[in-house]
């Protein structure tokens, strides 16, 4: 009897899941279910509207993926339930929701549901920038250590801004939620009937450290003397390995899913860590880079450093053994779609009709005639702010050297070209603070789709790219991990490292640097370098400036 594994990946606007055979590592099916109340970005779903850099979910979305996209995979493989041993899960973090001590969203309560600290918070929303400021200026003046393991900021994204922006403005909803929790382990708790949390967001997301805990109450007392406590009272000391299980499928949501009751669930994990698993990355020096709305770069060190920026560095945060670092680039494949959504003429979107292509794919082809530099344009891709190296969402995006002659393929490959000047920067800024990088590996749809960009990226960072030889990698890692969840004794594995030697995969095409390409993009970094740092370090904040303006007049 064949041996399967699913794995569910939770992204900004669909969730998607893959059976995989684990003897095979062979992905058997897919399915991919768009959220139905996508990014609530503008209003609530009655109409609540909502301020300026604010996110939000809706907690049936992710509840709908697991009823629609696991029964449909089952249906497509042919698999039966008993042949399932495991499952794994990821999500885009931090997506955090506050709940009742059953699990229940506050937004799921009638009296709660016009109030939009109830709902989930998004990883994308950034209205809790305030907070993190201050954060931030308490914890340098206090001298608090864990700042350095953050790249000296705590981001907006993350889950104590998010957290004391509830208690700010919605002191009801902070006093009313028994939990606060990543959606990560939320949906897992769904299958599970179990609250338990996983190490990945805690270390990278919640200021947790595997042999320090949390920051002290006093230190939480220091920010606003109501969270003193709020480790105790709302969140959870017990904190569980990547790698582990959390428990297994219970009745409820074996009715839920179709799969047997008693298969065994992984703790949940980040997208873009369960992913480096997944290209067969299980030694130090391999940057991943998931190339998607945003980019995470996933990084494996021996040693703990200190790198300005990073998202984070986590003891067996992403590979038992290793320190795990994280940076990132809050803006993507969001820019590119931004700019065909707002700035693309009718002309070409009727030509892209006409071909039977793609908006993106048409811009693609024209833009690939270009030569470096030829357009003459430079860009900066702060459009959705600064993840790294500069942590800060109140900067955004630039482009210079726009004449009446440019056109639009141009801009839309000095946006790609600023993506990639943005990660050859977190590159960099790794290699300084010793932290190697010697080889780059990339996945994600953007990766999958468009050699283009990908080549750009291999010129730019002068870096060979190996490219996932899944289109699922998130869903794979996931998957894998289901696998060490259920154990070798029930046809799985008992490490992560045997999972990736039989089920991670690259594809045997590589993007290799051009030498002429190299030589003009050094020229073109230098001068984003320029830009980077006098927009982005202080000199000139006329950025946050305009925000400023913004604010007032609206």
């Amino acid at each position: 009897m064949s041996k399967y594994v699913i794995g569910v990946d939770f992204g900004t606007l669909s969730g998607r899941a893959v059976i995989v055979n684990v003897e095979t590592g062979e992905e058997v099916a897919t399915s991919i279910y768009d959220y139905p109340h996508g990014v609530m970005d503008e209003k609530l779903p009655d109409g609540t509207p909502l301020g300026l850099d604010w996110a939000l979910q809706h907690p049936d979305d992710y509840l709908e993926v697991y009823a629609n996209t696991i029964p449909e995979v089952m249906r497509k493989s042919g698999a039966k339930p008993e042949e399932v041993i495991g499952v794994g899960i990821d999500f885009t973090a931090c997506t955090v929701l506050p709940v009742k001590a059953d699990g229940t969203p506050l937004c799921k309560l009638d009296r709660f549901a016009s109030e939009p600290n109830a709902w989930i918070k998004l990883w994308k929303h950034h209205a809790a920038q305030p907070e993190a400021n201050k954060l931030n200026e308490i914890a340098e003046k206090r001298g608090e250590k864990f700042l350095s393991r953050y790249g000296g900021k705590i981001s907006s994204e993350w889950l104590i801004p998010k957290i004391w922006q509830t208690l700010n403005e919605a002191p009801e909803i902070y006093a009313e939620a028994d939990r606060f929790i990543e959606a990560a382990d939320w949906v897992i708790w769904q299958l599970t009937g179990v609250e338990k949390r996983n190490s990945c967001t805690a270390g990278y997301k919640a200021i947790w450290h595997k042999h320090d805990g949390y920051p002290s109450p006093d230190f939480f007392a220091a920010l606003d003397p109501r969270l003193k406590n709020v480790v105790k009272e709302k969140l959870s000391a017990e904190i569980y390995p990547v790698g582990t299980k959390a428990g297994e499928i219970t009745e409820k949501a074996a009715k839920l899913t179709g799969l047997k009751p008693g298969t065994a669930v992984a703790v949940a994990n980040v997208d873009a860590h369960v992913s480096v698993p997944a290209v067969g990355i299980t030694t130090a020096g391999k940057m991943l880079m998931i190339v998607g709305t945003s980019t995470c770069h996933m990084v494996l060190g021996e040693k703990e450093k200190t790198v300005p920026g990073m998202c984070g560095v986590v003891e067996d945060g992403i590979i038992e053994g290793f320190f795990g670092y994280e940076a990132g680039q809050s803006c993507v494949g969001d820019h590119f779609q931004w700019f065909v959504e707002n700035c693309c003429p009718e002309e070409y979107m009727k030509e892209a009709r006409d071909k039977g292509m793609d908006i993106h794919q048409l811009l693609t082809e024209k833009a690939s005639t270009l030569k470096p530099g030829e357009s003459g344009l430079l860009a900066l891709d702060w459009w959705n702010g600064n993840r790294s190296v500069l942590v800060d969402v109140d900067l955004t995006g630039m482009l210079l050297g726009a004449t009446l002659a440019t056109r639009p393929e141009e801009i839309y490959r000095a946006l790609v070209e600023a993506t990639a000047y943005g990660t050859r920067i977190i590159i960099d800024t790794f290699h300084e603070n010793g932290v190697p990088v010697k080889e780059l590996y990339a996945a994600g749809g953007i990766a999958e789709k468009n050699p283009m960009i990908m080549q750009i990226y291999s010129d730019v960072t002068n870096r060979t790219i190996k490219i996932s030889g899944s289109p699922q990698a998130p869903a794979l890692g996931s998957a894998m991990f289901g696998a060490v969840a259920a154990g070798r004794e029930r046809g799985g594995f008992d490490s992560i490292m045997e999972a990736a030697r039989v089920m991670g995969k690259v594809k045997e095409q590589e993007y290799t640097p051009n030498p002429e390409n190299v030589e003009v993009y050094e020229k073109l970094y230098a001068e984003y370098k320029i830009l980077h740092d006098y927009f982005g370090r202080g000199d000139n904040d006329v950025m946050k400036r305009l925000k400023e303006i913004k604010r007032y007049v609206k």
